[in-house]
Parts: C-alpha cells; structure tokens; sequence
C-alpha cells in the first residue's frame, strides 16, 4: 500500500474529511489549508477546504473556493455544483442577489471574514452567551417533530441535555476546572439551537426529504411550476447523484438519476429551457455510475447517447466530456485502438495544460498497448510537456516513466535510464515509495540490457 507522511498534502486532505465527518470542522479547516501550503494549485485541497467553509456556514468564502477550483479543473462536477449551492445558500441567507450590491474587492472582502472568525474561535473560555442566558430564562417553544427533522440523531442529546436542566443539584455542581455543570448544559442547547435554526435556513439535503415529496406531489398535480422550483430541485437532485457516487454507493447514484431523468423527461421544454443538455448530463451521470459497477457495456450506450445529445444541441463542453468517458470506457476494456480514435477526435477540445497530460498519457499508455512504442513516445513527451506547464508533479512522473517504458520498446536504453532516474527524482519528492520501487527494479533491468548492448557491440568490433 502507498505510503504517505502525515505532512503530505493527500494525506492532509483526507483527514480533514475524517474532522469534517466528526463535526471538527476547526480541525479539518486547518488541515485542509495545511494541503494547500505549498501547492496553492492542489484541486483536492481546494474542494476540502470549500467543503469545510460551506458545512461551517461562511458560504460566501466557500464560494471563492469553489471558484478556483472550477477554474483549474472545469471538468470536475463537483466544483460546478459547489458554486451553485453556495449561492443558493446566500440567497437563502440574504434574499435575492439583485437587491444587494457588494463592491469589487474581490478576495479581500471574504478574507476579512475569515480574519474575524479565527479570531473568534482564539477564546477558549466558557462564558455564557445573551442567548444563552435567555435559554435559561426563557421556554422552548420550537414545535419538537421540527427539530427532530432537522436534529436528526442530535435531537435525542438535546432532549438529553434539557432533562438535566430539571436536576436542579446537578445544576448547582461545578467541575474540577470551576465550570458550572448548568453553564455547560446551556451552552449545549444553545448550539444545538443555533444548528436548528442554521438547517431550517439551509435545508440540507438530509433535512429536506418530505418537502421534496411533498413538492414533487405538487409539480404532478400542477400543470405549470414556477422556474425557482424546477431550479432547485434540478440542483438538488443532481447534488445527491454526485454524492452518492463519490460516497462510493454507485448503485443508488445510478438508480436516483435514472428517476431524475425520467421525471425530466415529463417535463415540457418551456419548464425545462436547457432540458436537452441536463438530459445528456443525467445520462453522463448514469455511465460514470455503470463504470463504477463494472457494467461497461450499458456505461458505453449511456455515454454514447450523451455524445448524441450533446452533437445535436451543439455543446462542446458535453462533447468534450462524452468523448472522454466513452475513451474510457474502451481502454478499460482492452479496445485500446478504439480508445485512440476517441481521445484523439477529443485533442483540440482540451482547454487546460492539465487535461492536456492526462489526455495524452493515456493515448501513449494506449499505443504502449499495441506495441506502437514510437507514437508511445511521442505522446509521452507531450504529456511531460504540458505536466511541465502545469507544474504538476505527480503527472510530471507518470509521464516520464511512459517514455521511459517507450525508450525501452525502441531499445534506446541510454536514454530510458536517464529518463526513469528523472522520474526517480519525482517519486522521491511526492513520497510514493511503491513508484520509487517499480522504476529502481525497471532501472536495474534497462541498466543490464544497455550492457549486455555494448558487449554485443564490443564483439563485432573485435570480430571486424
């Protein structure tokens, strides 16, 4: 298994997805910057640290995050849907964009916040709140099935905390640092208030279940629903889908868009104006989820009729993306000329340096296949090149070793040797010790034919 040191920005990330999955979200913010130290560019960082701002309610700067990410990585869904639930929650939050107007500065305006919220957090006495003064003094009249809803498994620990409050003994007990027991009992509540109240604003998609049915029943029995609803639930819906899928439930991810886009289907074009386009892109969706279930056959017809979709309506970005998956979908396959076809239809539609690598890694992994060890090279070199460009180590190496393992097939072994020590060099610095040791075993088996070479070389010269 890779090896990481808990310093490494992957290793990083994925704790703080562990704080964030235990509600530490000072913790998981911090290791999610930590990512981004010394790679301002690290995709995976980003989208961490825009997850965390959001969960923690500073939507505008998670905005900023998911910004940036979607500008380094266009092609990942993730960041589009963090920017739209970004800005749903601000227009929740503050009502229509239209009726505020921010001025232009940009990054500065959201560092601020973030500036006045860690200086917050630095005071770690207990003291009570206004509001939680008023807890004390004042009933809950919140209806209890709400909070349940919105509580979820928390909504037992409240109920917990407010039968504490009736033990008047315990409440006038401290503990051994001085704290009053009620104090402590308050502050509970209070936060678990302030959490009601943040969800009932919000409205999490895990919070939200019965409004939706009960939305959805509306939509069936209304013949035209309002745009700000078929929004919403389109966004929603297609949230959930990519949640289920990153969260490694492929099945329901494909079951839940199969759903959404047979209820899109229903809908006439004027409901839906861009019905066509979220038509390929629910298609997409139900592919990559096939992939993920190993059912290639249905995942290329899938990607296949989001290409069709995609040509008719004269989107470039889903034919770029189609082209992609279907790619894909035969090098997994082993139809590695077919792949090949597809990829290089895909070639000029490729925007950043990033995509570039990748793109042109995988036709010369394709052409390594096939024993076409020149074109192998060939593209190999390009994608050093554009992983160059990006600055992107972890790519620089991949690309490198493939033109090694090209040079080999050429039996240019000088120049393969000088190229897996290069790709050497790489590894060490990414700390991928199973990488490290494939290309010193490589280099040992390259370093013997190169010598067994001059000595063949050695004896026809003796022998002229």
């Amino acid at each position: 298994a890779l090896q990481l040191r808990p310093d490494d920005k992957h290793c990083l990330v994925a704790r703080s997805k562990c704080y964030l999955k235990l509600g530490d979200t000072e913790n998981s913010l911090k290791d999610a910057e930590a990512s981004l130290q010394n790679d301002k560019t690290f995709s995976k960082g980003l989208y961490q640290k825009a997850e965390t701002l959001y969960t923690m309610g500073d939507f505008e700067f998670a905005l900023v995050f998911y910004h940036r990410g979607y500008r380094l990585r266009p092609e990942l869904q993730k960041f589009r849907l963090g920017i739209q639930k970004s800005q749903e929650a601000i227009v929740n939050c503050i009502g229509s964009p239209s009726s505020v107007k921010l001025e232009n500065k940009e990054d500065l305006y959201f560092l601020s916040r973030q500036a006045e919220s860690k200086k917050a957090k630095q005071k770690l006495q207990i003291k009570l709140t206004k509001d939680q003064k008023r807890t004390s003094k004042q009933e809950h009249v919140r209806n209890p099935q709400t909070e349940r809803q919105l509580l979820g498994e928390l909504y037992a620990d409240k109920v917990y905390l407010e039968k504490l409050l009736k033990d008047e003994d315990l409440m006038k007990s401290s503990t051994k640092q001085g704290i009053k027991v009620k104090d402590l009992v308050l502050g509970g509540i209070t936060y678990l208030d302030k959490r009601t109240e943040f969800w009932q604003q919000q409205k999490p998609i895990y919070a939200r279940v019965r409004e939706r049915k009960l939305r959805q029943q509306r939509w069936i029995r209304d013949k035209k629903r309002k745009p700000a609803e078929v929004a919403r639930y389109i966004v929603k819906s297609m949230e959930d889908i990519d949640m289920l899928l990153t969260g490694g439930s492929p099945e329901e991810s494909c079951n839940k868009a199969e759903h959404v886009l047979k209820t899109i289907q229903g809908w006439s074009d004027d409901e839906v104006p861009n019905k066509n386009e979220l038509i390929g892109n629910l298609h997409n969706c139900i592919g990559n989820a096939q992939i993920e279930m190993g059912q290639m056959d249905a995942a290329l017809q899938s990607h296949k009729t989001d290409l069709e979709f995609a040509r008719q309506n004269n989107l470039p970005d889903a034919i770029s993306r189609a082209l992609d998956n279907i790619g894909r979908v035969y090098a997994r396959t082993g139809k590695f000329q077919q792949a090949i076809d597809t990829w290089e239809e895909k070639i000029p539609m490729a925007k950043s340096s990033l995509e570039k690598t990748w793109l042109f890694h995988e036709l010369g992994r394709c052409y390594l296949e096939l024993n076409k060890a020149e074109e192998a090279q060939n593209y190999g070199e390009k994608s050093l090149h554009s992983a160059d460009e990006e600055g992107d180590v972890e790519w620089q190496l991949n690309a490198g070793v493939l033109v090694a393992q090209a040079q080999v097939k050429l039996k240019d072994y000088q120049a393969a040797i000088l190229n897996f020590e290069k790709a050497l060099e790489k590894a060490k610095l990414i700390h991928n010790d199973d990488a490290q040791q494939a290309i010193i075993i490589a280099l040992d088996d390259v370093s013997k034919s190169f010598i067994k070479e001059l000595k063949e070389g050695e004896r026809e010269t003796t022998a002229d």
